[in-house]
Protein backbone atom coordinates (compact mmCIF):
# COMPACT_ATOMS: atom_id res chain seq x y z
CA UNK A 1 0.00 0.00 0.00
CA UNK A 2 1.75 3.39 -1.17
CA UNK A 3 2.45 6.20 1.62
CA UNK A 4 1.09 9.43 1.57
CA UNK A 5 4.14 12.08 1.28
CA UNK A 6 4.46 14.02 3.79
CA UNK A 7 2.43 17.08 4.45
CA UNK A 8 4.83 19.85 3.89
CA UNK A 9 6.32 18.26 1.51
CA UNK A 10 3.51 18.34 -0.35
CA UNK A 11 2.65 22.20 0.41
CA UNK A 12 6.57 22.87 -0.84
CA UNK A 13 5.72 21.25 -4.25
CA UNK A 14 2.53 22.79 -4.70
CA UNK A 15 4.26 26.66 -3.96
CA UNK A 16 6.93 25.67 -6.17
CA UNK A 17 4.61 25.20 -8.91
CA UNK A 18 2.34 27.91 -8.26
CA UNK A 19 5.04 30.29 -8.26
CA UNK A 20 6.48 28.96 -11.57
CA UNK A 21 3.47 29.06 -13.01
CA UNK A 22 3.17 32.90 -11.75
CA UNK A 23 6.77 34.01 -13.54
CA UNK A 24 5.76 31.96 -16.74
CA UNK A 25 2.10 34.26 -17.25
CA UNK A 26 3.22 37.00 -16.33
CA UNK A 27 6.29 37.05 -18.57
CA UNK A 28 3.90 35.73 -21.15
CA UNK A 29 1.96 38.88 -20.86
CA UNK A 30 1.57 41.02 -24.22
CA UNK A 31 0.69 44.10 -22.63
CA UNK A 32 3.77 44.72 -20.65
CA UNK A 33 5.85 48.25 -22.27
CA UNK A 34 9.41 47.19 -24.01
CA UNK A 35 12.41 48.98 -22.69
CA UNK A 36 12.38 51.94 -24.65
CA UNK A 37 15.14 52.16 -27.27
CA UNK A 38 17.88 55.45 -28.50
CA UNK A 39 18.39 55.39 -32.35
CA UNK A 40 22.17 55.65 -32.96
CA UNK A 41 23.64 58.82 -34.47
CA UNK A 42 23.69 59.16 -38.23
CA UNK A 43 26.84 59.52 -39.68
CA UNK A 44 26.04 62.09 -42.25
CA UNK A 45 26.35 65.99 -41.47
CA UNK A 46 23.95 68.52 -43.00
CA UNK A 47 25.17 70.04 -46.22
CA UNK A 48 26.66 73.52 -45.83
CA UNK A 49 24.48 76.53 -47.35
CA UNK A 50 25.35 77.43 -50.61
CA UNK A 51 27.78 80.36 -50.93
CA UNK A 52 26.13 84.08 -51.68
CA UNK A 53 25.11 85.18 -55.56
CA UNK A 54 28.30 87.27 -56.67
CA UNK A 55 27.94 90.94 -56.42
CA UNK A 56 26.39 92.80 -59.54
CA UNK A 57 29.09 95.31 -61.34
CA UNK A 58 28.86 98.31 -63.03
CA UNK A 59 30.67 97.12 -66.50
CA UNK A 60 32.52 99.92 -66.48
CA UNK A 61 33.99 100.75 -63.85
CA UNK A 62 33.88 97.37 -61.94
CA UNK A 63 32.15 99.01 -58.50
CA UNK A 64 28.39 96.99 -57.03
CA UNK A 65 25.66 98.28 -58.43
CA UNK A 66 23.05 96.01 -56.72
CA UNK A 67 19.46 95.74 -58.94
CA UNK A 68 19.72 98.15 -60.88
CA UNK A 69 17.55 98.45 -64.62
CA UNK A 70 19.74 97.89 -67.53
CA UNK A 71 20.24 100.95 -70.11
CA UNK A 72 22.71 101.95 -72.80
CA UNK A 73 26.09 103.82 -72.39
CA UNK A 74 26.18 107.36 -73.33
CA UNK A 75 28.91 108.46 -74.65
CA UNK A 76 29.03 112.80 -74.79
CA UNK A 77 31.51 115.52 -76.59
CA UNK A 78 33.05 117.66 -74.49
CA UNK A 79 34.42 120.83 -74.82
CA UNK A 80 38.12 122.03 -73.27
CA UNK A 81 39.09 125.52 -74.83
CA UNK A 82 39.62 127.95 -72.07
CA UNK A 83 36.36 129.15 -72.82
CA UNK A 84 34.96 125.56 -71.83
CA UNK A 85 36.23 125.84 -68.79
CA UNK A 86 35.24 124.74 -66.26
CA UNK A 87 33.10 122.04 -67.20
CA UNK A 88 30.14 120.20 -65.47
CA UNK A 89 29.74 116.63 -65.11
CA UNK A 90 32.96 115.18 -66.32
CA UNK A 91 33.24 113.85 -62.19
CA UNK A 92 29.81 111.72 -62.93
CA UNK A 93 31.70 109.76 -66.22
CA UNK A 94 32.80 106.31 -65.20
CA UNK A 95 35.17 107.00 -68.40
CA UNK A 96 36.63 109.78 -69.95
CA UNK A 97 38.46 110.07 -72.88
CA UNK A 98 41.03 112.88 -73.96
CA UNK A 99 42.04 113.39 -77.74
CA UNK A 100 44.35 116.31 -79.27
CA UNK A 101 42.11 118.36 -82.19
CA UNK A 102 42.86 121.15 -84.61
CA UNK A 103 44.94 123.85 -83.31
CA UNK A 104 46.46 121.69 -80.68
CA UNK A 105 43.33 121.91 -78.21
CA UNK A 106 41.74 118.70 -77.10
CA UNK A 107 38.31 117.35 -76.37
CA UNK A 108 36.97 115.30 -74.54
CA UNK A 109 34.43 112.21 -74.76
CA UNK A 110 32.74 111.19 -71.60
CA UNK A 111 31.43 108.33 -71.18
CA UNK A 112 27.95 108.02 -68.57
CA UNK A 113 26.69 104.63 -67.34
CA UNK A 114 26.77 104.00 -63.86
CA UNK A 115 25.63 107.71 -62.66
CA UNK A 116 23.88 110.38 -65.11
CA UNK A 117 24.32 113.46 -63.78
CA UNK A 118 21.70 116.33 -64.22
CA UNK A 119 23.63 118.55 -67.07
CA UNK A 120 26.95 117.67 -68.93
CA UNK A 121 29.03 120.36 -71.03
CA UNK A 122 29.83 122.50 -72.74
CA UNK A 123 28.94 119.80 -75.96
CA UNK A 124 30.53 120.22 -79.31
CA UNK A 125 31.09 118.97 -82.53
CA UNK A 126 31.87 115.19 -83.63
CA UNK A 127 35.97 114.19 -84.68
CA UNK A 128 36.85 111.44 -86.82
CA UNK A 129 38.05 109.14 -84.10
CA UNK A 130 34.86 109.44 -82.27
CA UNK A 131 33.57 105.93 -84.03
CA UNK A 132 36.62 104.14 -82.45
CA UNK A 133 36.13 105.43 -79.35
CA UNK A 134 32.67 104.78 -78.94
CA UNK A 135 31.87 101.66 -80.62
CA UNK A 136 32.57 99.23 -78.44
CA UNK A 137 30.02 100.46 -75.97
CA UNK A 138 27.05 100.07 -78.68
CA UNK A 139 24.74 102.65 -77.18
CA UNK A 140 24.56 106.71 -77.74
CA UNK A 141 26.35 109.45 -78.94
CA UNK A 142 25.66 113.19 -78.16
CA UNK A 143 27.31 115.80 -79.93
CA UNK A 144 26.69 119.11 -81.44
CA UNK A 145 27.43 119.75 -84.96
CA UNK A 146 30.11 118.09 -87.19
CA UNK A 147 31.01 117.70 -90.67
CA UNK A 148 28.46 114.88 -92.10
CA UNK A 149 31.37 112.44 -92.87
CA UNK A 150 32.32 112.46 -89.49
CA UNK A 151 28.54 112.20 -88.06
CA UNK A 152 28.14 109.43 -90.83
CA UNK A 153 31.19 107.41 -89.60
CA UNK A 154 29.67 107.36 -85.93
CA UNK A 155 26.33 105.92 -87.21
CA UNK A 156 28.11 103.33 -89.39
CA UNK A 157 29.85 102.36 -86.11
CA UNK A 158 26.43 101.06 -84.75
CA UNK A 159 26.23 103.92 -82.06
CA UNK A 160 22.93 105.75 -82.10
CA UNK A 161 23.20 109.64 -83.01
CA UNK A 162 21.97 111.97 -80.86
CA UNK A 163 23.03 116.01 -82.28
CA UNK A 164 21.93 119.02 -81.05
CA UNK A 165 21.54 120.55 -85.06
CA UNK A 166 18.84 117.93 -85.92
CA UNK A 167 16.89 119.10 -82.73
CA UNK A 168 16.93 115.93 -80.76
CA UNK A 169 15.75 116.88 -77.12
CA UNK A 170 17.96 117.00 -73.87
CA UNK A 171 19.84 119.77 -75.63
CA UNK A 172 19.42 123.07 -74.40
CA UNK A 173 21.80 126.41 -74.12
CA UNK A 174 22.43 128.10 -70.92
CA UNK A 175 23.11 131.86 -69.90
CA UNK A 176 26.12 134.14 -69.14
CA UNK A 177 28.58 132.01 -71.91
CA UNK A 178 28.43 132.41 -75.55
CA UNK A 179 27.72 130.74 -78.39
CA UNK A 180 29.48 128.10 -79.25
CA UNK A 181 30.30 127.53 -75.93
CA UNK A 182 26.95 127.34 -74.27
CA UNK A 183 25.65 124.00 -75.24
CA UNK A 184 24.89 121.35 -72.51
CA UNK A 185 22.75 118.38 -72.16
CA UNK A 186 20.92 116.24 -69.60
CA UNK A 187 21.87 113.05 -70.25
CA UNK A 188 18.57 111.74 -68.55
CA UNK A 189 17.14 113.22 -71.45
CA UNK A 190 19.47 111.94 -73.86
CA UNK A 191 19.26 107.97 -72.72
CA UNK A 192 15.40 107.99 -73.28
CA UNK A 193 15.67 108.45 -76.75
CA UNK A 194 17.17 105.58 -76.73
CA UNK A 195 15.85 102.85 -79.85
CA UNK A 196 15.10 99.49 -79.56
CA UNK A 197 18.95 98.57 -80.83
CA UNK A 198 20.58 100.34 -78.25
CA UNK A 199 18.99 99.97 -75.31
CA UNK A 200 21.48 97.32 -73.70
CA UNK A 201 24.35 97.57 -70.98
CA UNK A 202 27.97 98.27 -72.55
CA UNK A 203 30.25 95.20 -72.08
CA UNK A 204 33.10 95.87 -70.01
CA UNK A 205 35.57 98.15 -71.71
CA UNK A 206 38.94 97.06 -69.33
CA UNK A 207 39.90 94.46 -67.33
CA UNK A 208 38.81 95.13 -63.32
CA UNK A 209 40.33 94.10 -60.04
CA UNK A 210 38.04 93.29 -57.11
CA UNK A 211 39.78 95.68 -55.32
CA UNK A 212 42.33 98.32 -55.58
CA UNK A 213 44.65 96.05 -53.43
CA UNK A 214 44.62 93.60 -56.31
CA UNK A 215 45.10 96.34 -59.33
CA UNK A 216 48.05 95.16 -61.97
CA UNK A 217 50.32 98.71 -60.83
CA UNK A 218 49.42 97.89 -57.51
CA UNK A 219 50.96 94.46 -57.12
CA UNK A 220 53.53 94.42 -60.05
CA UNK A 221 54.52 98.13 -60.74
CA UNK A 222 56.20 101.07 -59.18
CA UNK A 223 55.49 103.81 -57.30
CA UNK A 224 54.64 107.29 -58.50
CA UNK A 225 53.89 110.68 -57.67
CA UNK A 226 52.52 112.38 -60.50
CA UNK A 227 52.34 111.91 -64.58
CA UNK A 228 53.14 115.04 -66.59
CA UNK A 229 51.73 114.74 -70.43
CA UNK A 230 52.28 116.83 -73.33
CA UNK A 231 49.74 116.14 -75.71
CA UNK A 232 50.43 119.47 -78.01
CA UNK A 233 52.67 122.63 -77.70
CA UNK A 234 49.15 124.06 -76.12
CA UNK A 235 48.38 120.88 -73.79
CA UNK A 236 49.70 119.90 -71.14
CA UNK A 237 47.47 117.71 -68.15
CA UNK A 238 49.71 116.69 -65.19
CA UNK A 239 47.98 114.01 -62.60
CA UNK A 240 49.19 114.20 -59.34
CA UNK A 241 48.58 110.77 -56.74
CA UNK A 242 45.98 111.91 -53.86
CA UNK A 243 47.00 109.40 -51.01
CA UNK A 244 43.67 111.00 -48.61
CA UNK A 245 41.16 110.89 -51.45
CA UNK A 246 42.58 107.84 -53.13
CA UNK A 247 42.71 109.45 -56.61
CA UNK A 248 44.75 110.86 -59.27
CA UNK A 249 43.29 114.52 -59.13
CA UNK A 250 44.41 115.98 -62.76
CA UNK A 251 45.79 120.12 -63.16
CA UNK A 252 45.65 122.02 -66.76
CA UNK A 253 48.61 123.27 -67.51
CA UNK A 254 49.97 124.23 -63.78
CA UNK A 255 46.11 124.68 -62.99
CA UNK A 256 44.03 123.10 -60.66
CA UNK A 257 41.43 121.38 -63.03
CA UNK A 258 38.01 122.36 -61.44
CA UNK A 259 34.22 121.37 -62.44
CA UNK A 260 31.66 124.50 -62.14
CA UNK A 261 30.97 123.35 -58.94
CA UNK A 262 34.63 123.31 -57.69
CA UNK A 263 34.70 120.57 -57.11
CA UNK A 264 38.75 118.59 -58.74
CA UNK A 265 38.80 116.53 -61.37
CA UNK A 266 39.92 113.08 -60.51
CA UNK A 267 40.02 109.59 -61.86
CA UNK A 268 40.80 106.26 -59.62
CA UNK A 269 43.01 104.97 -63.04
CA UNK A 270 44.84 106.96 -65.46
CA UNK A 271 45.76 104.92 -68.57
CA UNK A 272 48.27 106.73 -71.08
CA UNK A 273 48.21 106.00 -74.69
CA UNK A 274 50.88 106.52 -77.42
CA UNK A 275 49.11 106.65 -80.10
CA UNK A 276 49.91 108.41 -83.86
CA UNK A 277 48.27 111.17 -85.20
CA UNK A 278 47.67 112.16 -88.94
CA UNK A 279 46.43 114.98 -90.79
CA UNK A 280 42.81 114.74 -92.66
CA UNK A 281 41.61 116.47 -95.73
CA UNK A 282 38.84 118.09 -93.17
CA UNK A 283 39.23 121.31 -92.51
CA UNK A 284 37.86 123.42 -89.24
CA UNK A 285 36.66 127.31 -90.22
CA UNK A 286 39.63 128.55 -89.26
CA UNK A 287 41.40 126.56 -91.60
CA UNK A 288 43.49 124.60 -89.90
CA UNK A 289 43.36 120.54 -90.72
CA UNK A 290 41.21 118.06 -88.55
CA UNK A 291 43.43 115.78 -87.12
CA UNK A 292 42.52 111.77 -86.44
CA UNK A 293 43.87 109.55 -84.00
CA UNK A 294 44.73 106.09 -84.91
CA UNK A 295 43.03 103.86 -82.47
CA UNK A 296 44.19 100.84 -84.46
CA UNK A 297 46.72 97.87 -84.05
CA UNK A 298 48.99 98.25 -81.44
CA UNK A 299 51.43 100.51 -79.51
CA UNK A 300 53.27 101.56 -75.57
CA UNK A 301 51.29 102.80 -73.13
CA UNK A 302 50.88 103.27 -69.19
CA UNK A 303 48.91 102.59 -66.07
CA UNK A 304 48.51 104.69 -63.27
CA UNK A 305 46.86 103.60 -60.52
CA UNK A 306 47.07 103.40 -56.35
CA UNK A 307 49.93 105.89 -56.51
CA UNK A 308 52.09 103.51 -58.73
CA UNK A 309 52.53 102.67 -62.45
CA UNK A 310 53.23 100.26 -65.14
CA UNK A 311 54.22 99.99 -69.00
CA UNK A 312 51.92 98.25 -70.82
CA UNK A 313 50.74 97.35 -74.31
CA UNK A 314 47.35 99.09 -75.93
CA UNK A 315 45.88 96.34 -78.67
CA UNK A 316 42.73 97.14 -80.90
CA UNK A 317 42.16 95.33 -83.58
CA UNK A 318 39.04 97.12 -85.71
CA UNK A 319 36.64 99.97 -84.68
CA UNK A 320 34.33 97.90 -83.49
CA UNK A 321 36.49 96.02 -80.92
CA UNK A 322 37.51 97.20 -77.07
CA UNK A 323 41.24 98.29 -76.47
CA UNK A 324 43.28 95.95 -74.05
CA UNK A 325 45.88 96.07 -72.09
CA UNK A 326 48.27 93.39 -72.16
CA UNK A 327 50.81 93.62 -69.37
CA UNK A 328 54.67 92.04 -69.81
CA UNK A 329 53.90 89.04 -69.56
CA UNK A 330 51.22 89.13 -72.19
CA UNK A 331 47.90 88.97 -70.43
CA UNK A 332 45.43 91.53 -69.48
CA UNK A 333 46.19 93.78 -66.71
CA UNK A 334 43.47 94.80 -64.38
CA UNK A 335 42.69 98.17 -63.03
CA UNK A 336 40.88 99.63 -59.52
CA UNK A 337 37.29 99.56 -59.72
CA UNK A 338 36.12 103.16 -60.20
CA UNK A 339 36.35 105.63 -62.96
CA UNK A 340 39.22 106.00 -65.54
CA UNK A 341 40.31 108.69 -67.91
CA UNK A 342 42.51 107.63 -70.66
CA UNK A 343 44.85 110.27 -72.10
CA UNK A 344 45.52 109.93 -76.26
CA UNK A 345 49.15 111.19 -76.07
CA UNK A 346 51.07 111.81 -80.19
CA UNK A 347 54.22 109.49 -80.85
CA UNK A 348 55.14 113.04 -82.23
CA UNK A 349 55.45 115.93 -80.35
CA UNK A 350 53.63 114.20 -76.82
CA UNK A 351 55.27 113.16 -73.99
CA UNK A 352 55.03 111.39 -71.34
CA UNK A 353 57.31 111.86 -67.58
CA UNK A 354 56.86 109.86 -64.45
CA UNK A 355 57.50 111.53 -61.41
Amino acid sequence: MALAPPRRLVGAVLLAGLTLSSLVACGGDDETPLAATTPAPSSSTPAPPPPPPPPVLWPLTGLESGAVPAHPALAVKIENSLDARPQTGLNAADMVWEEVVEGGITRYVAVYHSVLPPEVGPVRSVRPMDPAIAAPLHGLFAFSGGQPAYVDAVAAAGLQVLSNDNGDSGFYRIAGRSAPHNVYADPNALVAQADPQHLAAPAPQFETAATAAEASPVTAGTPAAALALTLSPSSHPNWTWDPPGGAWVRDENGTPAVEADGTRMHATNVVVLRVDVVNTAGRDPAGNPVPETVLQGRGEALLATGGRTMPVTWVKNGVADRLVLLGPDGNPVRLAPGSTWVELVPNGGGAVTVR
